[in-house]
């Protein structure tokens, strides 16, 4: 086993959100290297039966990060790194109800961090940004750190930044160690579909319904769709190497993939012979390309992430397949919405 592997054993973590996709994915790893693994997450938008429901080294708490209970409650364990993925997502959500996004996704953050410097004996705190958020519409390609934008189109997009804004602020002036992890379109094993998901879950649960596959804009569209096990084990490597306090860094596979041609698979992978459907791309929705570069992940910290897209696409189809009764159960769509994409 790796070095950074073998630092987590008998480390005491908080994964915040860690009943949501990528959190879960997390603390399933984490608890494989044998740490204690304290999740907090509010249920809104993750699930407790995506969590191992036996394991001595699991504490699930159902709380919100913005309330002080809750936060004494997680911090009363003791933590010796916080990863924190709890947000309120995504884009739409935000549009839909701003404040609730500002109240998650920024005074949420503040409070942790100020948590974090009261507390004063964290290793590490690794924040969760989006690279899909924080680049401009305009910037060339691959995404590059160093780049900026000042002009977001969504409420989300501007709270991921106010994130980042507060980790330099606490490194810099308090003195925690925060690490910045820019994701780009995770996907895999552990999402739920649903009307504020990503579009790779809601494709498989459509697809697998006989149901046509909506695509909001020409299809031309790429995005840079990194596996989950790929983000997993960037946040693993940021919370151990040093050189990764105070950095900013792309977690993305460094590859673009079109919306049609994801269609075109998930369809193939699933036996769905529906025709896809094509509908206007939303007005928040200001990049029809998105690739990223992870040049600076792999030289800090080893990154390497998986470049066989179909094969971690199966990988998802398959963890739909085992789960399928619970992801009916808990896929949140408005009322209507089935019909409307079955065409």
């Amino acid at each position: 086993m790796e070095k950074y592997l073998e630092y987590y054993e008998g480390k005491r973590v908080i994964v915040t959100g860690g009943a949501g996709a990528v959190g879960s994915n997390l603390t399933k790893k984490l608890l494989s290297l044998k740490a204690f693994v304290i999740v907090i997450d509010d249920l809104s938008s993750g699930y407790e039966w995506n969590l191992p429901q036996d394991d001595k080294n699991l504490l699930f708490i159902k709380g919100d990060i913005a309330n002080d209970v809750d936060l004494k409650r997680v911090f009363n364990e003791e933590p010796e790194l916080i990863f924190h993925l709890a947000a309120f997502f995504a884009n739409q959500n935000s549009v839909d109800y701003p404040e609730k996004d500002l109240r998650t996704n920024g005074f949420g953050t503040l409070k942790l961090l100020e948590y974090a410097k009261l507390y004063g004996k964290l290793e590490r705190f690794v924040y969760a940004s989006s690279g899909c958020s924080i680049y401009p519409s305009d910037a060339p390609m691959p995404y590059k750190e160093e780049l900026t934008n000042m002009y977001m189109t969504t409420p989300y997009q501007i709270t991921k930044m106010l994130g980042e804004l507060y980790c330099n602020y606490f490194k810099k002036v308090q003195g925690v160690p925060t690490v910045k992890a820019r994701f780009f379109n995770s996907f895999g094993p552990g999402e739920v579909p649903g009307q504020y998901r990503n579009v790779i879950p809601n494709f498989i649960y459509w697809a697998k319904q006989g149901y046509s596959l909506p695509i909001t804009g020409t299809g031309e569209e790429t995005r840079d769709f990194t596996f989950v096990g790929d983000i997993v084990d960037g946040l693993l490597r940021m919370g151990f190497f040093k050189e990764a306090i105070g950095e900013e860094m792309n977690l993305a596979a460094g590859r673009e993939v079109r919306i049609k041609d994801l269609a075109a698979l998930v369809n193939n992978l699933t036996g769905n012979k529906t025709e896809i459907h094509f509908l206007p791309r939303r007005n928040w929705d200001s990049k029809p390309r998105m690739l990223a570069s992870n040049e600076k992940a792999k030289r800090l910290i080893g990154f390497s992430p998986n470049q066989d897209f179909e094969g971690c696409l199966k990988l998802a189809i398959q963890w739909f397949d085992e789960n399928w009764e619970k992801i009916k159960e808990s896929a949140d769509f408005p009322p209507g919405v089935s019909s409307a994409v079955r065409g």
